[in-house]
């Protein structure tokens, strides 16, 4: 198998819909779907949106809605979820949902699966009630989810309609190594969450290129990482922009949520040692700088992962700058 490099392989955006201080919810989607029409014009291959809930910096939490309004306002690009937390969800529910967009917007919908809850644990039991989860429920779920999807269900006493025979192609996204396990024993393209969770990205990979067994959707491994990427014409410039990234990931570490702040220029006085020293690890996988600098950190990110996609997401509070950044 031949190396890939950045001329050969995909390019894809992660968006979390993120709400920018002054502006109103409606804003940030309307933003998101000014994005994705400017990706789709770059030939970027897909724009996913994450599920997260209770968050004062994201307003994903209806992604099945968004991922519409998305597919209704673009023509070509993919869209899909990266993902859809499984647990808090029936598969049937899902299998329906999913089912209904890709019989509106043919061949173009991706559904990317994750196991977290996408938010804290009071949330995640006011969105499932009194379900306990087990170990076992994440596999299960996803072949529940498939035998929906598959031809074979017809006679079934339960059916997704629509979903029913249609060929959604699925995804698993993870942060760590579980189910990179489980993607190999499906056949199923594996995503991780190298851009907030870079510790198990090697060994997840690699369970997932030695254990992957070919099944009817997929014959070979077929990896993507997430990565966070800020560029701009300047590394001066590009660096400046990242601290709203970095006041973001401030809000995480000291779990004070607020919306998106603009970038200042510096850190210093913000952050102290120890917290700049957890948010540069949790953010590990963070390209910075103009073009030429970002285009030799990727090169080398995708020459040592040997990933086939690069899933990128972009934290940068003007949308203008955000798109100059995928641009370049």
């Amino acid at each position: 198998m031949s190396h890939p490099d950045l001329k050969t392989i995909k390019f894809s955006v992660l968006d979390l819909v993120p709400v920018l201080q002054g502006h109103s919810h409606q804003q940030s989607m309307q933003n998101s779907l000014a994005l994705a029409q400017h990706v789709e014009s770059l030939g970027y291959e897909r724009f996913w949106i994450s599920e997260h809930h209770n968050m004062d910096s994201i307003v994903s939490s209806a992604t099945v809605v968004l991922l519409g309004y998305v597919a209704q306002g673009t023509n070509s690009i993919r869209v899909g979820s990266g993902g859809i937390m499984l647990p808090n969800h029936a598969p049937l529910v899902v299998a329906e949902q999913f089912g209904t967009l890709a019989t509106l917007y043919p061949n173009r919908i991706d559904l990317g699966l994750g196991r977290a809850p996408g938010t804290d644990q009071r949330t995640a039991m006011a969105l499932r009630r009194d379900r306990q989860e087990t170990v076992q429920d994440f596999p299960n779920n996803i072949n529940e989810l498939q035998a929906f999807f598959s031809n074979n269900n017809p006679h079934e006493a339960v059916r997704a309609i629509p979903g029913e025979g249609l060929e959604i192609p699925l995804y698993l996204l993870g942060s760590s190594t579980f189910s990179a396990e489980l993607a190999a024993s499906k056949g199923l393209p594996y995503a991780f969450a190298s851009h907030f969770a870079p510790a198990h990205l090697f060994d997840a990979l690699h369970i997932y290129n030695n254990k992957f067994t070919a099944s009817s959707s997929l014959q070979q491994p077929y990896s993507m990482a997430c990565v966070n990427v800020i560029a701009a014409e300047t590394d001066e410039e590009a660096h400046v922009l990242a601290t709203s990234l970095y006041q973001l990931a401030m809000g995480i570490v000291s779990n004070t949520r607020r919306p998106l702040q603009p970038p200042i220029a510096t850190m210093d006085g913000i952050w102290n040692e120890p917290q700049k020293a957890m948010i540069s690890n949790m953010l590990h996988y963070t390209f910075i700088g103009s073009k030429a600098t970002v285009e030799k950190q990727l090169t080398d990110f995708v020459s040592k992962t040997r990933i086939q996609e690069l899933i990128v997401v972009s934290h940068i509070y003007d949308l203008e700058a955000r798109k100059l950044s995928y641009t370049i």
